[in-house]
């Protein structure tokens, strides 16, 4: 089974489910957001938001493949071109942190890694851009697949909470110690690796 991480690109927009693909609860505020659901195309709305931030900002989303099956994505943004924020009672978000907006596993492919996966390679592009920080809404109350993430998974991941709220604390991951944990994983590996190469076992004492 093959998993790799791609940023997300006009070009493979359409392989987000097609519920989310059309929604922009984050992308725009609140009014905009319902009148572009009401009379306009949400869908038309999304493409140009990925194409303004990814010119303007650089990559704001990942999607995971799993043998080449879009199996789930993340999208993140500074708060600046996320109008939604300013709307949550634990807003604003840190200057120094991007906020990460949504992410969403396929059902099927749940329970893999890949949202920790998905975390990570969020971390590894933006500690290479100079954040330090990543933040993001929780639902505490999260029930089934919606814009804002469970709190539940972000506190899974490593986020830590910096503004409680009964239903929506703003939590955060600090990049150095989520990108140092991957550091860590793959020293183990190799070493684990290593210990049980052929070449090792026969290499003569």
């Amino acid at each position: 089974m093959s998993r790799r991480l791609a940023n997300v690109t006009l070009d493979n927009l359409d392989d987000l489910p097609r519920r989310c693909r059309r929604c922009v609860f984050w992308e725009l505020d609140p009014m905009s957001g319902e009148r572009a659901v009401q009379v306009g195309d949400p869908g038309l709305e999304k493409e140009a938001w990925i194409s303004a931030t990814l010119l303007e900002w650089g990559s704001c989303g990942k999607i995971a493949y799993v043998d080449g099956v879009a199996a789930g994505f993340v999208l993140y943004a500074p708060p600046l071109y996320v109008p939604r924020s300013v709307a949550f009672p634990t807003s604003p978000v840190s200057s120094d942190a991007v906020l990460l907006m949504t992410a969403h596993i396929i059902p099927e492919f749940s329970g893999g890694g890949l949202g920790r996966m998905l975390v990570q390679g969020v971390a590894k592009d933006l500690t290479r851009r100079g954040f330090r920080a990543i933040e993001a809404f929780g639902d505490l109350k999260w029930e089934q697949p919606s814009c804002v993430v469970p709190a539940e998974y972000l506190l899974s991941v490593g986020f830590k909470t910096v503004r409680p709220h009964l239903r929506f604390p703003r939590l955060r991951l600090e990049l150095k110690s989520a990108v140092s944990w991957r550091e860590d994983v793959e020293v183990a590996l190799e070493r684990l690796l290593g210990s049980m190469s052929p070449e090792r076992a026969l290499r003569p004492v």
